[in-house]
């Protein structure tokens, strides 16, 4: 302990520490100030305490997919299997997928809305994500019932399903229940599930209650053929069911928002709300950051990171 008069230098603090303090931090400084402070923060941002939370939706959605793939590609490897949370919007193909797969098997919570992954590669590399507890693929066009089949069958701990469509991305589509029993005969143990805008049907949804008993919030809005009577009503009477109906947003305000999981075992009353109207190492990343805009106001959550090999992304060099 520092004696009076005595103060400890910052880059004596563990790297751990200094990770924790980093995490707060935007993206752009993680990767090119901070490094350059001095040889203890270089040290700390290149190992794996940065980047256990990895959270790059925001930025990934206007970044062309080369761009997407160089930053994953690199971010996960700085992680060295380590990091818990991955969110990034549109990844653009199988094999980043795989890559992700085959280094970041401590996922627990992983979130690739707006993906170009397939059935196919889901069911080849599914079973390397076991520890995956909450997923989110929606407006994922390109899989249905064998990928969540496949996640179902590999993920046993998994408590939390985000499945939302937009109506255009499933008009070509006549019903979506392969999908709601893929659901129901993998995934017991979910407690959360959002369905919005699928086409599904009473059955669909009957079997998704049937199968998982522990489900304590279910939002099926946009789910126009879906109508359950009283007794169903009565017989879930613990869960809470948001639509099929579109609610507006205002009426949203005595509702926890739908698409934050939270592993609360408490119980509230089944309700229906609606309202009247319906509604790499080594390469050159040059060009990655190729406006400001979407980067100010980032919030990057990440323990771990990088040294002066991620230099020249386009940003100007720490004073």
């Amino acid at each position: 302990m520092a004696g009076v008069g005595e103060f400890r230098c910052w880059e004596d603090l563990i790297p751990d520490a200094l990770a924790l303090i980093f995490s707060h931090l935007s993206l752009q400084e993680i990767l090119t100030v901070v490094p350059r402070v001095c040889k203890s923060w270089a040290i700390a941002v290149s190992g794996p305490y940065c980047w256990q939370d990895i959270d790059i939706e925001e930025w990934s959605l206007q970044r062309k997919p080369e761009h997407l793939d160089q930053m994953l590609r690199m971010l996960v490897t700085r992680s060295c299997s380590s990091v818990r949370r991955l969110s990034v919007s549109g990844l653009p193909n199988d094999a980043v997928f795989s890559f992700i797969a085959d280094r970041a098997r401590s996922l627990q919570t992983l979130q690739l809305p707006r993906s170009e992954i397939s059935d196919s590669i889901v069911e080849q590399v599914a079973g390397k994500l076991s520890n995956i507890t909450f997923l989110d693929l929606s407006y994922c066009g390109k899989i249905g019932a064998r990928a969540l089949e496949a996640f179902g069958k590999h993920c046993k701990s998994l408590v939390g399903l985000k499945r939302i469509m937009h109506p255009l991305e499933v008009a070509d589509k006549v019903c979506q229940d392969d999908e709601a029993l893929a659901i129901a005969t993998t995934m017991p143990k979910l407690k959360h599930l959002e369905m919005a805008y699928l086409l599904l049907t009473n059955r669909g949804v009957l079997e998704i209650l049937s199968g998982c008993r522990e489900l304590e919030f279910l939002d099926v809005r946009g789910c126009w053929d879906v109508e359950l009577d009283e007794f169903v009503k009565e017989k879930y009477a613990g869960l809470k069911v948001l639509g099929p109906h579109i609610v507006d947003c205002y009426e949203m305000n005595n509702w926890d928002d739908c698409s934050d999981y939270s592993d609360s075992s408490s119980f509230v009353s089944w309700e229906f709300m609606d309202d009247d109207a319906g509604d790499y190492d080594g390469e050159s990343f040059d060009g990655i950051w190729d406006d400001e805009q979407g980067l100010d106001g980032l919030e990057v959550r990440f323990y771990e990171g990088f040294n002066d090999s991620v230099a020249g992304f386009g940003w100007p060099s720490s004073p």
